[in-house]
C-alpha cells in the first residue's frame, strides 16, 4: 500500500499488476479491501489500482461533505500520480456514483465502466432527508447507527443463513471508516445529481452488475440502466447488495468480460 497526497487530503491506494489499468471504487463505510477477491485476480492480465476514498479505510478524513464530484477528483489525482492516462473505472454502491461523476468530468480518460449494484437516479426528497439524518447521528453517536442501518442489507437471505460469516467480514469493514468521514461522505451522496442525462453520451463499454436480492439498490435500478446506456451488458446475480464478498468470482467474471471489450474496441 502507498499514500498518495492530493491537495487537500492524503489517500491510500493499492497498484498492482500490469496491463490495461483498472480503477476499482469501494462502496460506503467500505474500503478498498472489499474489493481483495477480484483484484488478485484481475491483476494476473491488468494494472489494478484501488483506493480508499477520503475518510474510509486507511485514507484521511478531511471536512466534508464530500461531493462525488470531489471523489471523482481524487480518482484523477491518484491516476496523474501513477502516470496513468486512461483507465477502466469501476465502482461498488457508492462507488458507482462516483464511476459516472468520472465520466462526466473526465471522459476521455476512461475505457470502459464497471457499475456493481448501484444506479444512475439521484435520491428523492425522503431519500436525501434520511441521510442527512443519519450524518447527524453517526457525529453524535459514532459509527453505530450508520452499520445499524445496513444490518442484514448486505447479502441475500440464504447467504446470511448459510455463511453467517460475511456479515462479520462487512461489520469489520464498517468498523474502519472515520465516523466524521462517513458522515461527510452520506451528505455528499444526498447532494449528488441523478447521472442518466449520461446516458446517450456514454461511447466507451459498460458493464451492469446488479444482485437480485439487492435489498439497499434494487435490482430494478439496474435494468433502467441496461435499458438507458447504449451497448449495456447486464449480469443478474442471485445475491444481495455486496456481491464482492457474496459471489466474487462471478464479479471478477463480469469485469474479465468488460476488460475484454474495452481492449476490442481500441484495437
Amino acid at each position: 500500500m502507498q499514500s498518495i497526497r492530493t491537495a487537500d487530503t492524503r489517500l491510500a491506494v493499492r497498484d498492482e499488476g500490469s496491463g490495461p489499468a483498472v480503477v476499482l471504487i469501494h462502496g460506503l463505510l467500505l474500503s478498498m479491501d472489499s474489493w481483495d477477491a477480484q483484484a488478485a485476480a484481475l491483476a494476473r492480465r491488468a494494472r489494478v489500482v484501488r483506493i480508499d476514498l477520503r475518510g474510509h479505510g486507511a485514507s484521511d478524513a478531511p471536512p466534508g461533505p464530500y461531493l462525488v464530484e470531489s471523489l471523482a477528483g481524487d480518482v484523477a489525482d491518484v491516476l496523474d500520480a501513477l502516470g496513468i492516462e486512461r483507465a477502466a473505472i469501476a465502482g461498488h454502491s457508492l462507488g458507482g456514483y462516483v464511476t459516472f461523476a468520472f465520466y462526466r468530468m473526465f471522459a476521455e480518460r476512461c475505457t470502459a465502466l464497471g457499475l456493481v449494484c448501484t444506479r444512475a437516479a439521484a435520491d428523492d426528497g425522503a431519500a436525501a432527508a434520511a441521510r442527512y439524518d443519519l450524518a447527524d447521528r453517526v457525529e453524535r453517536e459514532g459509527l453505530a447507527p450508520a452499520i445499524a442501518a445496513f444490518a442484514g442489507r448486505s447479502f441475500a437471505p440464504q447467504t446470511y443463513r448459510e455463511r453467517p460469516e460475511l456479515e462479520a467480514r462487512i461489520v469489520a469493514l464498517n468498523e474502519r471508516t472515520d465516523p466524521g468521514g462517513a458522515a461527510a461522505m452520506l451528505r455528499g451522496m444526498a447532494a449528488r445529481v441523478s447521472s442518466d442525462d449520461l446516458y446517450d453520451e456514454i461511447g466507451v463499454p459498460v458493464q451492469i452488475v446488479g444482485g437480485t436480492y439487492d435489498a439497499v439498490v434494487p435490482f430494478a435500478f439496474s435494468e433502467a440502466m441496461a435499458t438507458g446506456i447504449r451497448g449495456a451488458h447486464l449480469d443478474a446475480l442471485p445475491t444481495g447488495h455486496v456481491p464482492l464478498l457474496e459471489a466474487p468470482d462471478a464479479v471478477t467474471a463480469s469485469l474479465e468480460r468488460l476488460l475484454d471489450r474495452a481492449v476490442s474496441k481500441t484495437l
